[in-house]
């Protein structure tokens, strides 16, 4: 609002200054979109919680179509990706875009902020009996090998507004909802996430979701 008014007042007639506030003005208008789309999807999630899962899908499927969406972006950053997934397709009763959105999330996370690596790892692992369920399960890790996390801050990683690295996050133009999204969906599908990282060493995500048996 107060470039608003500098550009109705002092600076109506100077143009390098209005191109420059101007600017600024897009930049913040294009942050605030990108809010209220995260606030609408997280009420969604939230909204959707105790909402009973029927479709069945392929996991593979999902992330193929995630990784095409966001081939672009990986390019722009110079980022390629590494992709290790069963030969058989990996089927389980889920919503299938809310687990999109959750791949999306987390592997636009490693291409913004693990991008320096250079590349990012997708692994996909069905497990019959896994630990952390104790039932068949399936393990998706999305592993970046750039600047990593603090090992203090990633307790909070989840929560609404925290920024890991609250100046670059700002920068690169997050809302510090990502993974709040991300922990609900996860939640509403009973599975697990699980965050490793280190200083100088990268970052792996791993997502662990629950399969039936028979499909």
């Amino acid at each position: 609002m107060g470039f608003i008014e500098t550009l109705r007042g002092p600076a109506r007639n100077d143009p390098e200054a209005g191109a420059r506030f101007l600017e600024i003005m897009q930049n913040e208008a294009e942050r605030m979109n990108r809010l209220v789309g995260d606030l609408m999807s997280l009420n969604r999630v939230e909204r959707d919680e105790r909402v009973r899962l029927t479709q069945s899908v392929v996991l593979n499927d999902i992330l193929n179509s995630t990784l095409h969406t966001l081939q672009p972006l990986a390019r722009e950053a110079d980022v390629t990706f590494e992709t290790e997934f069963p030969q058989i397709p990996v089927t389980m009763i889920a919503d299938g875009d809310q687990l999109e959105q959750v791949f999306t999330n987390i592997i636009m996370n490693a291409i913004k902020y693990g991008g320096s690596g250079g590349r990012v790892t997708l692994r996909m692992t069905e497990i019959a009996r896994e630990p952390v369920l104790r039932a068949p399960g399936v393990r998706i890790q999305i592993i970046d090998y750039g600047a990593g996390i603090d090992s203090i801050r990633l307790p909070r990683l989840t929560e609404r507004f925290y920024r890991a690295d609250d100046h670059r996050s700002r920068a690169l133009g997050g809302t510090g909802l990502g993974l709040a999204i991300v922990k609900h969906i996860i939640n509403r599908h009973r599975g697990r996430l699980c965050v490793e990282s280190e200083r100088g060493k990268g970052s792996t995500f791993t997502v662990i979701l629950p399969i039936q048996e028979g499909l």
